[in-house]
C-alpha cells in the first residue's frame, strides 16, 4: 500500500537506487573470525583442479564453569589460483586469527549409514590476517613459528 505512495514520490523527486542499476538478487554471504586449527593445505578436485583447503575455529557464546566456550568450526575452501595470493594463503600457520568473508551453500547429501546430512560450504571471497600467533622460542633461544 505505502510502496506505491512511496515509488511515486521518490520518482518525483530525482531519487533512484544510486549504488546499483541492476535488480538485487539473492545473496548468502558470510564473515566468520577465528583461529585457523590447521596450516591451509592443498586438494585436488576430481577434474584435477586445485583448490585450498582450510579449517576457522570460532569460539562464542557464554563460558562454561571450566572457563570454556562453545566452539565452531567452519570448513573454508579458495579456489585461488597459483600465484601471490595462494603463497600467502599457504603461509599462514596453525592459530593465525583471520577474518574470512565467503559464499555460503547448504548442501544435503546421504552419508555411509543412508542417513540424509546437511552441511555448510564456504568458498572464500576474502581473508584478512587479524593477528598471527605467539612465537616461542626452544631450548636454545631461537624463534620457533607454528609452521613445519
Amino acid at each position: 500500500m505505502l510502496r506505491p505512495t512511496f515509488t511515486r514520490i521518490t520518482a518525483q523527486a530525482g531519487l533512484r537506487r544510486a549504488f546499483s542499476q541492476t535488480a538485487a538478487r539473492p545473496l548468502a554471504r558470510i564473515t566468520v573470525i577465528g583461529n585457523l586449527t590447521d596450516n591451509p593445505e592443498i586438494h585436488a578436485t576430481s577434474t584435477g583442479r586445485e583448490i585450498l583447503r582450510y579449517i576457522v575455529a570460532s569460539n562464542a557464546g557464554p563460558r562454561d564453569e571450566s572457563g570454556n566456550q562453545k566452539a565452531s568450526f567452519f570448513r573454508i575452501t579458495a579456489f585461488t589460483p597459483e600465484g601471490r595470493q595462494r603463497e600467502f594463503i599457504q603461509s599462514l600457520s596453525k592459530g593465525t586469527l583471520v577474518c574470512v568473508e565467503g559464499d555460503a551453500t547448504m548442501q544435503v547429501y546421504e552419508d555411509a549409514e543412508g542417513k540424509n546430512r546437511t552441511t555448510l560450504n564456504i568458498v572464500q571471497r576474502s581473508i584478512d590476517v587479524l593477528r598471527r600467533p605467539r612465537q616461542t622460542e626452544d631450548s636454545e633461544g631461537y624463534a620457533a613459528s607454528g609452521a613445519q
